[in-house]
């Protein structure tokens, strides 16, 4: 009997443990809106797990075409939902995510087919609203397989013309329009070009509703000058809306979504953004990339970043600030902060100190690269100003480690150099540092440091010639011998009170290590913080002067090769970058985005 009892206990053991690992984790997808729907519909993913047991659950979500290749909308992390649309072509796609218990390990995942249907029920184009009330999905009939087909139309600030779109037999073509004004009446018309061919589709008109968001005043202080170049100021604004308008300060554009601040523009309508989410773990810290309507492209945290680079052995990161862009290859270059703990280095005792890490992500946004200021900067310089953050100031990224810290570094902008090196912008060093990449295959050494107490003299009879505490620096697209930068002058302001800050341009002779101003304009007012520079293609100069005190405003400035301002916008907000932009599909840095591209071609970016 006693036998019997001591099977049956076994068998009721094996059961239970075999039903305890059946069930341990399972997780569904469900959409917002029953498939089929027209292609441009925003649909809801959400994820339902189901965990045997406690634990942390982070998911990832990855759609394509169904029966082709996946690629990752937003890796793992908190976030059990998705606002995920097509807006290229009809057809059947793949929505998927991963569920993982990161206090187990396990994982479980789930894979939904949904079909996107055309918008199109004839031969006439139609054009209808998006999320975004001043953008809108064109859609036309198909065309002949390789033709290629855009939309032109009327805007304020003349006629713009949307990125080609390959052709292909019986799908129907999705464009985003966007640049108009609000209650104003336009025309549109595609054109389809096959070989020497060229055909017109009918002329449509749209008219655009009104907009409720609230967005930053503007006020024209001076006049632009006719011809205008770029005739679209992209505000990155601090403290509201991220928006695009005209020269005249009219609204063209909004990003809905919510992110600290827009740090580039980039090809065919998409851009990039930082969130900073102050007192949360990083995992809430984020990097995103989205389109004209506001639609997550692809989409990181800090957190998965740190899972990734403590499998190679490298520092964690606390939180993404201040630069991510496209490189010509596909791959994303991004600005993070990192922080260790000092003795007797920075100060007397123990300190925290900031620090950065400069990270090349792959097209999936997995780390490829990395380079840690503190294995390659004299931690004893400390920065020149003496700053200091503490939890949540203004201009410090999310740290953890004390109460207070070091603003050692504060890089604010980074960029692949015309050799295939790395320019990075260190604040608070006062410096441009030219950092050997070689493409993916250098070992991060400093090549040179560019300012007052770099590698370089400069050719200026100006006693304070260098410039201090600047931002965006970066070399002129087709010109590798001069940067354009934008000269905050910091240090020049604490030793006289009436210093302006300055619009820059300098030629470097690195052979001979020389730098030789250009340009040294005085922008009429002083901005302690933020700011951008740009070169126009009418050969003028643009200058954000992005924190004017006590005002909290930001300009918008335009100079001459002479240094003389022909244009001023206003705008009620501080702005961490501005960007005269010739339309919304075509990035200010002419380089080659190709990314973007054979993403948006595919159809498997979730756009």
């Amino acid at each position: 009997m006693k036998s019997g009892k001591v099977l049956l206990s076994a068998i009721l053991f094996f059961a239970v443990a075999g039903f305890c690992q059946a069930a341990a984790m399972t997780v569904t997808l469900t959409p917002s809106t029953p498939s089929p729907a027209p292609v441009g519909t925003i649909v809801t993913w959400r994820a339902d797990t189901s965990v045997a047991g406690s634990g942390t659950l982070w998911y990832r979500f990855r759609t394509g075409p169904a029966g082709g290749d996946l690629h990752m909308v937003r890796d793992f992390g908190p976030q059990n939902s998705l606002d995920w649309t097509v807006s290229d072509h009809e057809g059947p796609y793949q929505v998927e995510v991963t569920a993982r218990n990161i206090s187990t390990g396990d994982t479980a995942e789930s894979a939904v087919t949904y079909a996107m249907t055309s918008r199109v029920t004839g031969d006439t184009p139609v054009i209808n609203p998006t999320a975004n009330a001043l953008v809108f999905l064109y859609s036309a009939p198909p065309c002949p397989a390789g033709g290629k087909m855009r939309v032109q139309f009327q805007s304020p600030i003349g006629i713009v013309n949307t990125p080609y779109q390959t052709c292909q037999d019986g799908v129907s073509m999705n464009f985003y329009l966007a640049g108009f004004r609000a209650n104003s009446t336009y025309w549109v018309q595609h054109t389809v070009e096959t070989g020497s061919e060229v055909t017109f589709g009918p002329f449509l008109t749209l008219t655009t509703p009104g907009v409720s968001i609230t967005v930053p005043g503007t006020s024209v202080l001076q006049p632009v000058q006719l011809p205008l170049s770029n005739g679209i100021v992209l505000h990155a604004a601090l403290t509201s809306v991220t928006m695009a308008t005209d020269v005249y300060g009219n609204l063209l554009w909004y990003y809905p979504g919510q992110i600290s601040f827009l740090t580039r523009p980039q090809r065919n309508g998409h851009f990039f953004g930082v969130y900073e989410a102050f007192g949360a773990d990083p995992s809430y810290q984020i990097i995103r990339e989205f389109d004209l309507a506001g639609t997550t492209i692809r989409e990181t945290n800090a957190a998965r970043i740190n899972e990734q680079m403590a499998a190679l052995h490298k520092r964690r990161i606390d939180a993404f600030h201040h630069e991510a862009r496209a490189l010509p290859d596909g791959k994303v270059l991004v600005l993070a902060s990192s922080e260790q703990m000092m003795t007797d280095i920075q100060g007397p005792g123990t300190i925290d100190v900031i620090g950065d890490v400069i990270l090349v992500l792959d097209q999936e946004l997995q780390v490829v690269w990395s380079w840690d200021a503190f294995e390659h900067i004299d931690w004893y310089r400390k920065a020149t100003l003496g700053e200091i953050c503490t939890q949540q100031a203004a201009g410090c990224p999310p740290f953890y480690q004390a109460q207070q810290a070091n603003d050692w570094l504060h890089g604010n902008s980074v960029e692949l150099t015309p050799d295939g090196n790395i320019l990075y912008s260190a604040r608070h060093q006062d410096w441009l540092v030219k950092i050997d990449y070689r493409n993916g295959a250098g070992n991060g050494d400093m090549i040179w440091r560019l300012g007052a107490g770099g590698d370089f003299q400069i050719d200026s009879a100006d006693p304070n010639a260098w410039f201090s505490h600047q931002h965006d620096a970066q070399f002129v697209a087709g010109d590798s011998s001069t940067i354009t930068l934008f000269d905050n002058g910091d240090v020049r302001r604490a030793a006289d009170g009436n210093a302006n800050s300055r619009g820059q341009v300098l030629r470097l002779d690195e052979q001979n290590h020389v730098a030789s101003l250009v340009l040294n304009a005085d922008l009429g007012a002083y901005s302690f913080a933020l700011g951008s520079a740009q070169r126009l293609p009418n050969g003028n100069y643009h200058f954000n002067l992005g924190w004017l005190q006590p005002s909290n405003t930001s300009q918008a400035v335009e100079v001459d090769p002479s240094g003389a301002r022909v244009y001023t916008l206003q705008s009620a907000s501080p702005a961490y970058r501005s960007f005269r932009l010739r339309d919304l599909y075509t990035p200010y840095d002419p380089q080659p985005t190709s990314v973007q591209v054979a993403r948006v071609s595919t159809g498997a970016s979730g756009q």
